[in-house]
Formats: structure tokens, C-alpha cells, sequence
């Protein structure tokens, strides 16, 4: 099935699926660590994408707190819940723009078999 990759720039930066993803995934969890074992991603990189969403706009997406003996917390601010709202919503847009489109060339696409996975001994 055909299926976009939206990628809005802003300047010399970008927000595209994986930080929405990232976001998404600190709203339901609480936390950076939490997020990024959740999608499959190292804390750092969680937090160079965090500082980095945060940096594009001016208003922060995401709010931490320092770990203490529970450990820290993370949550969207009111523009982060906005950032994933209208990044859903372009996307969203976007699908329903080239559906016709795609779907015309997906009936012409080549179907390959999916690749197996050999098991590790």
C-alpha cells in the first residue's frame, strides 16, 4: 500500500514522523526513557530530537523535570499537543491530496514477496 512521508521544513530544520512519533510516545509514558524504549530508541537520540523540537519553534513542545529517586518526568506543553495535532492533520490532509494519484500507481507497482528473517543460532 502506498503511503506518504510527510516531512514539514522550517528553516534548516524538520519535524516528520519519528519526532511526532517521539511525542506522541512522551505523552503516553511520562517520560524520555520511558518514550524511547516504548518506539525502540536510545535515550540520547530521544533527547538530541527533544532538544531539537524544541530549539525549531519558539515555544518549547516538551517539558522535563529532573530525575530524583523516582526519575525525571517529561510531558507536552499545550504547543506540544498542538505540534502532534496539526502534524497529524497535515498528514492526514496530505493522504487524502494523493489518494487517487497513489492509487493509480499502486496498481502498477511491482508486488515483491516480503523477505524473510533467517533465525539467529
Amino acid at each position: 500500500m502506498a503511503k506518504p512521508f510527510l516531512r514539514v521544513y522550517f528553516a534548516d530544520s524538520w519535524i516528520g514522523p519519528g519526532k511526532v512519533q517521539l511525542l506522541e510516545a512522551i505523552r503516553d509514558h511520562g517520560s524520555i526513557s520511558a518514550a524511547a524504549r516504548a518506539i525502540g530508541m536510545s535515550y540520547r537520540r530521544a533527547w538530541l530530537l527533544i532538544d531539537a523540537v524544541n530549539g525549531m519553534f519558539r515555544d518549547p513542545a516538551v517539558e522535563t523535570t529532573l530525575g530524583g529517586r523516582g526519575g525525571g518526568t517529561a510531558s507536552l506543553t499545550p504547543f506540544g499537543v498542538e505540534v502532534v495535532t496539526r502534524y497529524r492533520a497535515m498528514e492526514a490532509a496530505t493522504r487524502r491530496a494523493i489518494a487517487a494519484n497513489a492509487a493509480a500507481l499502486e496498481r502498477r507497482a511491482v508486488r515483491r514477496p516480503a523477505r524473510r528473517r533467517h533465525a539467529r543460532h
